[in-house]
């Protein structure tokens, strides 16, 4: 049998190589584990950062209580979403925040001998402006439901809870044609309040609805009878992360 020229030995050897090569990284490719495009977060965390806006009114007020303007309320804080089960659509959120809430109405607060005084300004009487604001620190605690995924973040949900707050600084401004009364620290005002509050929505976008269990103001009388007005804000809440 006639042998093989050298150089087709050699193109035989090359081309066994080159399949010996191919075939060896074809195996080795197909052990590997391809990351994957996009990591699915099994742990994950919604609605831990809040910020609200409201529209505030008084409850259980006087006989002839006016709100006189619109009066607004903001918030902002941070809640530690605590999911309670293994699909993470239920869990709880103890918070902690900040609310300045302001109520523009007709009860007038002066002083005399340096004693709040409370009167129900009617028609008849002249003044320009007249309000009470509030700066509280809040401890909320929340049950929540939604409707999220591992893959999904935009959901429907329903939050619902208690809240805690704190009276940090109050200022009451009246002002008529006979001067102004301005004062700040009035130990009338609760300096604890409780109340409850829920919000539903859809994506960032939620209704909010808070109404006091307490009385505003704790020691205020209007002709002998107890100011027990209680707040109710009605407004849109914002979750980030």
């Amino acid at each position: 049998m006639k042998a093989l020229p050298f150089n087709t030995k050699k193109t035989i050897f090359f081309v066994v190589f080159l399949f010996s090569y191919f075939a060896t990284l074809a195996q080795e490719n197909s052990n590997l584990v391809l990351p994957s495009t996009a990591k699915i977060d099994s742990l994950y965390r919604e609605d831990q950062f809040y910020i609200g806006v409201t529209y505030n009114l008084l409850k259980n007020a006087p006989t002839d209580f006016s709100n006189d303007k619109f009066s607004t309320g903001f918030s902002a804080g941070f809640l530690r979403d605590m999911p309670l089960n293994k699909n993470r659509n239920l869990a709880i959120a103890p918070g902690l925040g900040l609310t300045f809430n302001n109520y523009s109405q007709n009860i007038g607060i002066t002083t005399v001998n340096g004693v709040p005084v409370y009167t129900v300004l009617t028609d008849a009487t002249s003044y320009s402006n007249n309000k009470f604001s509030q700066l509280l620190v809040d401890l909320p605690l929340e049950f929540r439901w939604r409707g999220s995924t591992f893959e999904n973040h935009n959901f429907f949900r329903i939050h619902g809870g208690i809240k805690l707050s704190y009276l940090l600084y109050d200022r009451s401004v009246y002002r008529s044609g006979s001067g102004d009364s301005i004062i700040t620290g009035n130990a009338d005002f609760n300096k604890l309040l409780y109340g409850t509050y829920v919000s539903a929505g859809y994506g960032g976008v939620n209704l909010y609805v808070y109404y006091g269990l307490n009385p505003i103001f704790k020691t205020a009388q209007i002709a002998g009878t107890k100011v027990d007005m209680k707040s109710l804000n009605i407004g849109l809440i914002f979750y980030i992360l």
